[in-house]
């Protein structure tokens, strides 16, 4: 990843084609060293793409990734309705906290 975002940082700063040098010289600003064979395969699988390509393809894939959300929101709805209830039940509460502590300043703002 970190090979990446550096060769990402080498375009944004207007290099359109980082060599492994450019890379490196990033990474070595931060404290990384540079591993030379990960750096050569992140090259050769950047080399000739523009930005704009790659997150494209980057959104593809994220877009065809499961998400967590959708199984944990699937759960409850299989449970059955207490579930549903119990939660109205604790948003009442709340509010009831909330209407009670603005009870306890008597009116008065700190800052009002």
């Amino acid at each position: 990843m970190r090979y990446v975002a550096a060769y990402l940082l080498a375009v944004l700063g207007g290099n359109n084609a980082p060599a492994s040098g450019d890379i490196e010289k990033i990474l070595s600003s931060v404290g990384i060293e540079a591993d030379g064979e990960k750096l050569k395969k992140v090259i050769s699988e950047l080399n000739g793409k523009t930005i704009d390509e790659l997150i494209a393809q980057g959104r593809e894939k994220l877009s065809s990734m499961p998400v967590g959300g959708a199984a944990v929101a699937a759960a409850p709805a299989a449970a059955g309705a207490p579930v549903a209830e119990e939660k109205k039940e604790s948003k009442k509460e709340e509010k009831k906290e909330e209407s009670d502590e603005e009870d306890d300043d008597m009116g008065f703002g700190l800052f009002d």
